[in-house]
């Protein structure tokens, strides 16, 4: 144990380049900035340096001051103390944040300036405060190279890579570091820094780059953030020049070895490898005759000795499909290539699962998969990058989804949720699964090179909920964009307008839903544009290998995924839910196309047949847009003028789209059905 003692002596404040500042601007220190802080425990811990060189910059910009542990401190943080996550005190307005790690401190560090003044004017208390989730990761779909189809981040709506520039790690990544900030400030402590769709250039980022990897991992480290890999099943072959990737073979095994040997000998903390498998083009252990258990468990064992782990992506299904044949289903392929393995991963493989069984659409089920194997760590896989919910052009605030996701009961009212599950406590969960603390939870990140770092200054508010609810996954969506407002739009003093806080919330609490109502409704999924995936196209897959979505004829649409008269996937799911979903009469409205194929004039609980469904929620959806147009203008000088500007360009864009969803979606259903709206309303 190096020596316990103060931390070192102050160094001078760097100034912050050019970027916006997201939740974490100098205003946000306030409350902790106008007090006297004091930082303990073993000055050679970089993690610990950082806490303290955050209070320097807090203190510096409010006037506060840095002082001795027996100096009478506001605050004191202690890194010397047991227990998990870390333990706040209150009492008598002074505070001590002790935790028996740095990171752990430094989490405990930015929950006192998410409080604010309420961290120090509350009641006397003694609380402890530690993650839900063992495991909560971000993956970044980068490419090193600019790829000719999925430019430099593949669903990157941000401008280009942070991580790289020219073919190469970029020189300076101060800015790296700095996400490592915003990253520490809501909780996410794992980084996968490349495309799971590994090209031949990211490849090398496991070999040829790694000393560039180092540097990577070196300007994330500050901030207890942990370097991950994606890495391609056929590296021993590309790479190493062995004939065959077989995950049986002995040559191949001994590549894999050598190979997290060297990893973890130039990156001592690297948390491990992220792979997608046989899928969509992707190598994997099919072309051997082996099965995913047998792929995930080679790599397993490969960085087994190093404590680290393997991210299987259990997104694996048939994109070669026949839109003729009705009994192929996309939304079936996980359970059935994985369910029947469970119980053969090995201890570090974490099987990642997609929150439903398609594809990060706008609305759909849970996977069942999160309810059938409890003898796997499963990790639940969000998109913070809105593919499906308008691309960071649109304001779609996505905590609530993920909140019901969450939340959700596989097992019915009183059964464990998806949280329990995926915090290896799902029922019938096995002594492994249990001891490890699960698989977590994993999301793909919405950042790139824009100033705003995700392109929509209000898209930020996703990146921070994600990170909130992979700390704490029971908070209110609501509570959490309140939190995430109060620390990027604060004053001078620390506080928000309430004027302020008034239209944030009103333009962002309902946003998904909003977008929800004029785009693909009651679950029906896909109706965007091929390849790029933004705007509406309502037949765009519908005669595609990718799959079919809706079905949609003269008389009627939806997927019927029954076990009576269709693909059976409703039989994927435990009791209750198999029979709710089986059944029109209790399935709910907002899946019911998800899983039956129902004639136009179907009527939902609403009472409004399907189609009027469709012309109501679709007129109503962009006035929704144009009242939120309206909010955000009458913020006029009261935000700042580059988020102003940056967000109304946005909005204008949105209610575009919005029209055009609108138009389309309502003229596809009115030629297909021949009904009319009932309001008389112009459809084309």
């Amino acid at each position: 144990m190096p020596d316990e003692k103060a931390s070192p002596a102050p160094s001078e404040i760097v100034v912050e380049p050019a970027w916006h500042a997201a939740w974490l601007p100098d205003a946000a220190l306030a409350a902790v900035g106008r007090r006297r802080v004091a930082v303990v425990g073993p000055a050679e811990d970089d993690v610990l340096v950082t806490v303290f060189r955050e209070a320097e910059r807090a203190t510096a910009a409010h006037g506060g001051d840095v002082v001795d542990p027996d100096g009478a401190p506001d605050l004191l943080l202690d890194a010397r103390a047991g227990g998990d996550g870390f333990r706040l005190v209150r009492d008598g307005g002074r505070v001590t944040v002790a935790a028996a790690t740095a990171t752990a401190l430094l989490h405990g560090w930015f929950h006192v300036v998410r409080l604010g003044e309420a961290a120090f004017t509350g009641p006397d208390a003694d609380e402890r405060h530690a993650p839900a989730f063992a495991l909560r990761v971000l993956d970044h779909w980068d490419n090193v190279d600019v790829h000719p189809v999925m430019g430099q981040v593949e669903r990157g709506y941000a401008g280009g890579s942070i991580f790289y520039a020219d073919g190469r790690v970029r020189d300076d990544l101060s800015r790296v570091t700095a996400y490592a900030r915003l990253l520490a400030a809501t909780g996410i402590d794992r980084v996968c820094i490349n495309n799971v769709n590994v090209h031949a250039r990211e490849a090398r980022l496991l070999t040829d780059d790694l000393p560039e990897v180092a540097r990577v991992a070196a300007a994330l480290r500050p901030y207890g953030v942990r370097t991950h890999l994606a890495v391609s099943f056929a590296a021993p072959m590309t790479l190493g020049g062995l004939p065959t990737s077989d995950p049986l073979d002995d040559d191949v095994r001994a590549w894999w070895r050598a190979a997290a040997d060297q990893v973890w000998a130039t990156i001592p903390d690297f948390g491990g490898f992220v792979v997608k498998a046989d899928s969509e083009g992707q190598p994997g252990p099919f072309a051997y005759g082996r099965d995913h258990a047998d792929g995930a468990n080679l790599l397993a064992d490969a960085v087994a000795p190093h404590g680290g782990v393997v991210h299987w992506r259990a997104f694996v299904y048939d994109h070669t499909q026949d839109w003729r044949d009705r009994s192929t289903d996309r939304a079936r392929a996980a359970y059935d290539h994985f369910a029947p393995l469970d119980g053969r991963f090995a201890d570090n493989v974490v099987v990642q699962v997609k929150h439903g069984p398609i594809d990060f659409q706008t609305r759909e089920a849970v996977s069942p998969v999160l309810a059938g194997m409890p003898a796997t760590r499963l990790a639940l896989e969000l998109q913070v990058t809105q593919e499906y919910t308008g691309q960071q052009r649109h304001l779609c605030y996505l905590a609530p989804w993920w909140s019901e996701n969450l939340g959700f009961r596989p097992w019915g009212e009183g059964g464990a949720a998806v949280r329990d599950v995926v915090a290896g406590r799902g029922p019938g969960a096995s002594p492994a699964v249990a001891a490890t603390g699960g698989g977590g939870i994993a999301a793909v990140s919405n950042v790139g090179d824009d100033v705003f770092w995700t392109g929509h200054p209000l898209a930020q508010a996703n990146l921070y909920a994600f990170g909130r609810l992979a700390w704490d996954p029971t908070l209110d969506p609501a509570a959490v964009l309140d939190e995430w407002i109060g620390l990027t739009f604060a004053g001078q003093d620390g506080a928000v307008e309430p004027r302020v806080r008034e239209v944030l919330h009103a333009v962002l609490d309902a946003s998904w839903r909003t977008y929800e109502s004029y785009t693909a409704p009651l679950g029906v999924g896909f109706m965007v544009r091929p390849g790029h995936h933004y705007g509406p196209d309502v037949d765009g897959y519908e005669y595609t290998p990718w799959g079919t979505y809706h079905f949609a004829d003269r008389d009627g649409i939806g997927v019927d995924r029954t076990r009576a008269n269709g693909t059976g996937f409703t039989g994927q799911y435990p009791a209750p839910w198999r029979d709710v979903y089986e059944d029109l009469a209790t399935c709910p409205d907002e899946l019911l196309l998800f899983f039956h194929h129902v004639p136009y004039t179907h009527v939902l609980r609403s009472g409004v047949t399907v189609v009027q469904h469709v012309y109501d929620t679709h007129f109503a959806g962009v006035e929704r847009v144009r009242e939120a147009i309206a909010a955000w203008e009458s913020l006029d000088g009261r935000v700042p003028s580059d988020v102003d500007a940056r967000v109304r360009e946005r909005l204008a864009e949105q209610l575009r789209s919005a029209v055009e969803w609108r138009d389309q979606l309502n003229t596809y259903f009115f030629r297909k059905s021949g009904i009319p709206d009932t309001h008389g309303r112009t459809i084309f």
